[in-house]
């Protein structure tokens, strides 16, 4: 599922070139970037209300939902007759594609054991960078040969693929069930992945998803929640300006756009390498200090970029760039479910998502404006070491009370 979530959103920064050079829409690099930015607004709406929906009908009928919303949209963008029609897909999309990421993270902290969520959190999300992957290796091949077209048909695969086995094996969340006094069912399901029955949390019965919220941004979460957000908007921003100008960046940099999208899989495959390496120091250590280091990796391979050097040091540095970007990201993801406990866990993840698409809205439409600007091409390396070297402050001042590597209060225990 998150393979796909991955392809969709990246597959746009893959034919991105090729639609600059589509004459019938005749798009600018501003035009591109804005509509780049759309389906990450949509993502931005669909992370809050996936947050707080959750609590109230199931984590299973969102992702349900959020997966066939997404795929629908995908085929209609293939379809679109014009760059107006496939913008407005594109923001209908990122409703569905911002339900499942923070929905994923919750299901895969709570059957995880404490010394592992970190480490299943990286393998889960590592789909991510492989769907990354697969949109520039398929823009590559498929393409030249078939247009752009047919990339967004690919991504409407998961209607006929992912969801009949979603329907079929996705159990609903324990936590949930035991929340709304389904505990019969809460005892198969435990039974069914191996986990215990968490006793219910004083104040269930009244409406979850209330006080969820409500929970969120009381005086011992509300700090922390609000740097989760601004640490999530840095690293959404780097990953999805990126992921959609990066292939254009090299480019303009002096590369071939068949070299330029490979730099594109480079960056993926090293988030998903990194990720899992470094995730279970994160179980060992906590994830400050791994976040921290993550986002000065970030920092330090862009900034370098910059400089022209041979190829296998510029290809390293992508890989190191993607770790600590998508990476990153995966890592705070990672943080956010092990700090906060079971009842607010999916709460918290929507809001930090939900306010973090803003960096997302606004790192398409950023590169593309430095793209069209008449600065040196080194500043499109420059201004996006910036954002990294600030998320890594902003994980430094989180509360030093926040305890990634602790177990969640309730959490359900799970047989290894």
């Amino acid at each position: 599922m998150i393979l796909f979530d991955g392809y969709d959103l990246i597959v746009y920064g893959a034919v991105v070139p090729t639609l600059l050079r589509y004459e019938p829409w005749g798009l600018t690099p501003t035009e591109a970037g804005l509509i780049g930015s759309y389906a990450l607004v949509g993502m931005l709406v669909g992370a809050l209300v996936a947050g707080a929906v959750t609590d109230l009908v199931g984590r299973r009928k969102v992702l349900l939902v959020s997966v066939s919303w997404f795929s629908l949209t995908m085929a209609a963008c293939a379809m679109a007759p014009s760059a107006e029609i496939f913008g407005l897909f594109r923001l209908l999309g990122g409703l569905g594609l911002g339900g499942v990421m923070p929905t994923a993270i919750a299901l895969t902290a709570e059957y995880s054991a404490a010394h592992r969520r970190s480490l299943n959190n990286a393998l889960m999300f590592s789909g991510y960078s492989v769907g990354g992957i697969l949109s520039a290796v398929l823009a590559l091949a498929l393409v030249p040969a078939f247009g752009f077209r047919i990339m967004f048909w690919l991504g409407a695969l998961p209607l006929v693929t992912v969801v009949p086995l979603l329907w079929r094996f996705l159990p609903e969340s324990v936590s949930y069930l035991v929340a709304k006094g389904r505990t019969e069912e809460a005892a198969r399901v435990a039974a069914q992945v191996g986990a215990r029955v968490p006793e219910r949390p004083e104040g269930s019965a009244g409406p979850a998803g209330k006080s969820a919220v409500a929970a969120l941004f009381t005086r011992r979460h509300l700090v922390p929640a609000v740097l989760f957000a601004v640490t999530s908007f840095f690293g959404l921003l780097l990953v999805y300006g990126l992921n959609t100008w990066l292939p254009q960046i090299m480019k303009s940099a002096g590369y071939p756009l068949s070299s330029s999208l490979l730099f594109l899989v480079t960056m993926n495959a090293g988030a998903a390498v990194g990720s899992v390496l470094v995730a279970p120091i994160g179980d060992r250590l906590g994830m400050k200090p791994v976040t921290v280091v993550t986002f000065v990796s970030a920092a330090v391979s862009i900034y370098l970029l910059s400089s022209p050097m041979a190829a296998p040091v510029m290809y390293a540095l992508v890989a190191v760039a993607g770790f600590g970007t998508i990476g990153t990201q995966i890592m705070v993801n990672a943080y956010v479910a092990m700090h906060f406990p079971p009842e607010v866990r999916a709460t918290a993840l929507g809001w930090t998502l939900g306010i973090g698409r803003l960096g997302a809205v606004v790192g398409p439409t950023f590169g593309g404006i430095l793209l069209a600007s008449d600065l040196a091409v080194e500043w499109n390396f420059y201004a996006f070491a910036i954002p990294a070297a600030a998320g890594a402050l902003v994980v430094f001042l989180l509360p030093k009370g926040t305890r990634a590597a602790a177990p969640a209060p309730a959490a359900v225990a799970v047989r290894v």
